[in-house]
């Protein structure tokens, strides 16, 4: 999140909007269905941090609830050059040596208790994965977040994108790499993106928000609240 990429902000549930009364959805187990959307973007380690502990609270709840996930674009670096820039060099200069090294310690040890090694060495389609299932789509996000990492890769570069796109099923990803006038789309980077400052970000069944790596036990109170909010 801008001004804060490796610090955790301070839990917090806000409903969205007006208060409003809401039919609850249930999913075809008979469970009520949690819907979870979040916004990210794949160069911030507190998104992947998020999205793991974001799993961890959906496993502890799966006997109580469904989960769809769907994942929405958001830039920290919209300025940043489509060659990449390399993450130790960018980290330097945004916060100085001294809170540079101090930062990645912190982070190093975050991503281990994660069981991940965390890696300095790389450089600075997801749309298109949520029409095929959101269950790619987010083994899709997973891939991209290892590769930039915990393995050091440049996931600006085509080839990377494309072997994570097949690795995970995805249809099309060359077609859509291969036509330059494809992006993000901009509808739907304004609505989920434009109110708010950093990331990650989650709005629960339309009405609660979570920002920043929250731990598990927040996730599930907040799936709680959701769905007896909804009962």
């Amino acid at each position: 999140m801008p001004g804060r990429l490796l610090s955790v902000r301070i839990p917090s549930l806000a409903k969205l909007g007006a208060p409003r009364c809401a039919k609850f959805m249930a999913s075809d187990t008979g469970k009520k269905l949690i819907q979870i959307d979040v916004s990210s973007d794949t160069v911030c380690p507190w998104c992947f941090v998020g999205k793991k502990n974001l799993e961890k609270a959906m496993e502890q709840s799966k006997d109580k609830f469904d989960f769809e996930v769907r994942w929405h674009p958001f830039f920290l670096n919209p300025d940043a050059p489509k060659e990449g820039v390399r993450k130790s060099d960018f980290f330097k200069a945004k916060f100085g040596p001294v809170q540079y090294e101090r930062a990645i310690s912190r982070m190093t040890e975050v991503f281990r208790g994660l069981g991940l090694e965390y890696d300095m060495s790389g450089l600075t389609l997801i749309t298109l994965a949520g029409h095929q299932g959101y269950d790619k789509q987010n083994a899709l996000v997973d891939e991209l977040f290892l590769n930039y990492f915990c393995q050091g890769k440049y996931i600006g570069d085509k080839q990377v994108l494309l072997y994570a796109a097949r690795k995970v099923g995805i249809e099309g990803a060359e077609e859509l790499l291969e036509d330059p006038t494809k992006g993000v789309d901009e509808e739907e980077l304004k609505k989920y993106s434009s109110g708010i400052s950093g990331v990650p970000h989650f709005v629960i069944n339309n009405k609660y928000q979570l920002s920043g790596g929250q731990p598990p036990n927040v996730f599930m109170r907040a799936f709680e609240m959701a769905a007896k909010d909804g009962a």
